[in-house]
């Protein structure tokens, strides 16, 4: 789990900045809507991919407490999203991020990739 998330966390930082033209922080984001990569699969693979870690290494070294810690952040995670990042981005980008969320979950992946129409 921890060596599975750490190529998608790096994944979706590297989409950020070239395509999305910013950053994964609410201070800077992206100017463009990213939906390429492992985003034509699911909405969130950052926080999909450092939960995924912590469980990883809660399981790894049998430490309920990282296990508890993973949770927390998770629905941390899960709050902000639904609290703030996907009112901004709907504000941001309207239909065209409707769109991809009427196509693609919040966690979990998608079988086949979400193709956006231009």
């Amino acid at each position: 789990m921890i060596v599975a998330g750490l190529p998608v966390l790096l994944d979706s930082f590297v989409r950020f900045a070239i395509q999305g033209l910013g950053t994964p922080a609410p201070i800077a984001p992206p100017q463009k809507l990213v939906v390429t990569g492992l985003y034509r699969y699911v909405r969130n693979p950052m926080y999909v991919a450092l939960s995924l870690m912590i469980f990883g290494q809660g399981l790894l070294f049998g430490n309920v407490a990282v296990l508890e810690y993973g949770v927390a952040v998770w629905l941390g995670f899960f709050a902000f999203v639904i609290l703030y990042e996907e009112p901004a981005l709907c504000g941001k980008f309207g239909e065209q991020y409707e769109v991809y969320c009427s196509h693609v979950s919040r966690w979990l992946p998608r079988i086949g990739p979400f193709e956006p129409r231009n």
